[in-house]
């Protein structure tokens, strides 16, 4: 073999070595860059879970400082640990090595091991202690600042002012920075104060209870697909419609009903759900967007309840709200002689351009309506505040019906007030005394809520 040969041979090895080279190199890059997406990804998303259980320990924390019922107690302390518990496991996802995230461990586990000593007291029937409830006001604190760091880091990733690469750094000041609202000092008192704990081993309020297995609201008879159009065509308007569309019967729904799709005039686009039985407006919901802000809070609840009374609900009560890119989404209970009824519950979206409704739920007030008999009332208003924790700061009380978990219905008394400044609404069991439920109520600049 001649030398040009060769050295044709050798040209071509390197060139086909060096192409392989490339390929790998790119191979590596990409799965490095794949790996390093993915792992991006899972800190978001256990970041975003540790946020939510952190606010839910605030607010467990802060019901249990006003609770003066053992039985609620210990529901409520049992809530606390849970929720610690869990914001402990993705706390520990997270790629941050420093003492303040050591602490915030610390914080948690003992948090979940207080409360759930506690709850054990409450369960044998034992009152909490002025020292418990001391300590608990603590943790509370505690919390609230700890939630408030954990916000504003949130806040700074989600901006991109602070980056995860940042933050895996070791002997960083990235996290530290972000705790000036909790000094380290305030880590050192928290250590401190830890030791004495270590022997003492949470739409809309009722949204989630709304179903049942007695349809009570779902009257009248049956109906077929061609008299449910015509329901369709009513509500909408016939003159507003240019077509009506038909998505067939949903037999499995919990309410079994008609789907629609309407292309009105406006060319909006509105689904709607219609009960087979009775031929009740289940569900409606139009994709017109909302650019402008014109009508007020108090003009959008009178046209919600304008609209109920005209379709068939009458004697509705506002309750919370939630605004989203110019729409309000009202909550509205039936009252009954001046009791709220609030497993009665109807949604209504409502424009804040025009007033128009643009979305309407009814499941709750179908699966729950009826006539009650409030008359048996066995303790008086008096009486059932003397249930109360003494600092509660009373803004309004009256009588209501409060859905429970098992799907039975409680006639409580309603207390509405304030602790320091944070807001409550307090249930009294309107025959046996006992403290039912404590709902923190949340007022932001987009609604108020209750939860």
């Amino acid at each position: 073999m001649n030398d040009k040969k060769r050295k044709n041979i050798v040209t071509g090895i390197i060139a086909i070595l060096l192409i392989l080279s490339i390929v790998l190199a790119i191979m590596l890059y990409q799965s490095k860059k794949t790996y390093k997406t993915s792992s991006m990804n899972e800190y978001n998303m256990a970041f975003c879970e540790l946020v939510d259980y952190m606010e839910n320990v605030e607010n467990y924390l802060a019901k249990s400082l006003i609770s003066t019922s053992s039985t609620q107690g210990a529901e409520t302390l049992t809530h606390v640990w849970r929720e610690a518990n869990l914001a402990q496991t993705y706390l520990s996802m997270l790629p941050i090595e420093t003492q303040e995230l050591e602490n915030t461990q610390k914080f948690l586990n003992q948090v979940s091991d207080y409360s759930y000593s506690l709850s054990r007291k409450n369960i044998n029937n034992q009152d909490l202690t002025e020292d418990d409830l001391n300590h608990l006001q603590e943790l509370h604190q505690y919390s609230v600042e700890l939630s408030n760091t954990i916000n504003q880091l949130s806040e700074d990733i989600n901006s991109g002012r602070i980056s995860w690469k940042e933050l895996t750094k070791k002997n960083n000041l990235a996290f530290a920075q972000q705790v000036s609202n909790i000094s380290k000092d305030s880590f050192s008192n928290l250590e401190e104060n830890f030791h004495e704990y270590s022997g003492l081993i949470y739409d809309g309020a009722y949204s989630d209870h709304i179903t049942s297995q007695e349809k009570k609201g779902l009257t009248g008879e049956d109906i077929d697909e061609e008299q449910a159009k015509s329901i369709v065509e009513e509500f909408i308007g016939k003159d507003n419609i240019k077509e009506v569309s038909s998505f067939g019967y949903s037999e499995g729904a919990d309410i079994p009903v008609y789907n629609f799709s309407v292309k009105t005039n406006q060319d909006e686009n509105v689904s709607i759900a219609i009960s087979k039985k009775g031929g009740h407006i289940v569900d409606m919901n139009s994709d017109r967007i909302v650019e402008t802000e014109i009508i007020s809070q108090e003009e959008a609840n009178e046209i919600g309840k304008k609209f109920l009374t005209e379709k068939g609900f009458p004697n509705m009560k506002e309750t919370y709200y939630l605004k989203q890119e110019g729409i309000v989404t009202v909550n509205y209970a039936y009252e009954q002689n001046g009791v709220i009824m609030y497993p009665d519950l109807v949604k209504v979206k409502i424009a804040l351009d025009n007033g128009q409704i643009l979305g309407l739920e009814s499941t709750g007030y179908l699966n729950s309506h009826c006539e009650r008999d409030t008359s048996n009332v066995q303790i008086t208003i008096d009486q059932a505040k003397e249930k109360l924790n003494k600092k509660l700061d009373i803004a309004s009380q009256g009588l209501a019906v409060i859905p429970t978990e098992w799907k039975s219905e409680i006639l409580c008394y309603e207390f509405k007030g304030k602790v320091d400044e944070s807001e409550f609404l307090v249930y009294i069991n309107a025959q046996t005394g006992n403290e039912e439920d404590i709902l923190i109520i949340t007022n932001t600049p987009n609604g108020t809520l209750a939860m």
